[in-house]
């Protein structure tokens, strides 16, 4: 998709269409979505006013990639806390923190995929990163840790941390998926 002048502007009509400046096509959500995973930078506005809508639509976007796939990456209890910071006196410091957390998980996620590539070539297992789950399992645990304290030390009449009940119910979860995961590699030997 072509570019003018760097970033992408995509004008949504009152009829609900989007229409890509750049390729002076119309175009999906979906489309903005592959946009969004190839790493093209663009704005969407609207082409009445000219109000930027960029962060309306890709919260459209994520709101119909959780309904369609059923592949959910905000679990319940994240969204109900994010949800709760709405009008706190958090609410300015959360955008920050979540876009910083994503950079360093993005970040993390290329380092371990250069070193398992680096250890074994490229291999499946490589490529799915399946064997090293629970490295990423840890620093989730670790950024979880981190973010709740970080929050309490601006809100201290926060609750505290679950409890163990909570974490074993976690914990049961995590080696759940675990199981999944290796009767997935499994299949994807056998194949």
């Amino acid at each position: 998709m072509a570019k003018n002048e760097g970033q992408i502007v995509i004008k949504k009509y009152a009829n609900r269409r989007l229409y890509n400046t750049g390729t002076s096509t119309y175009v999906t959500l979906d489309d903005l979505a592959v946009m969004v995973k190839k790493g093209e930078d663009f704005t969407v506005q609207d082409a009445k006013s000219g109000e930027d809508i960029t962060h309306s639509v890709l919260t459209q976007i994520i709101f119909e990639q959780e309904s369609k796939t059923g592949n959910t990456l905000l679990p319940i209890s994240f969204l109900r806390q994010l949800i709760s910071y709405y009008g706190d006196q958090m609410q300015m410091v959360v955008p920050s923190f979540l876009e910083h957390s994503m950079q360093a998980f993005a970040q993390q996620q290329t380092q371990m995929r250069e070193q398992m590539t680096r250890a074994f070539g490229d291999t499946p297992l490589t490529k799915n990163l399946q064997a090293p789950m629970q490295l990423v399992e840890e620093q989730v645990r670790r950024n979880t840790e981190m973010f709740h304290q970080a929050m309490q030390m601006f809100s201290p009449f926060m609750t505290p941390p679950p409890a163990k009940e909570s974490r074993k119910a976690e914990a049961k979860d995590i080696d759940e998926l675990k199981e999944q995961l290796r009767a997935l590699q499994t299949k994807l030997d056998n194949l």
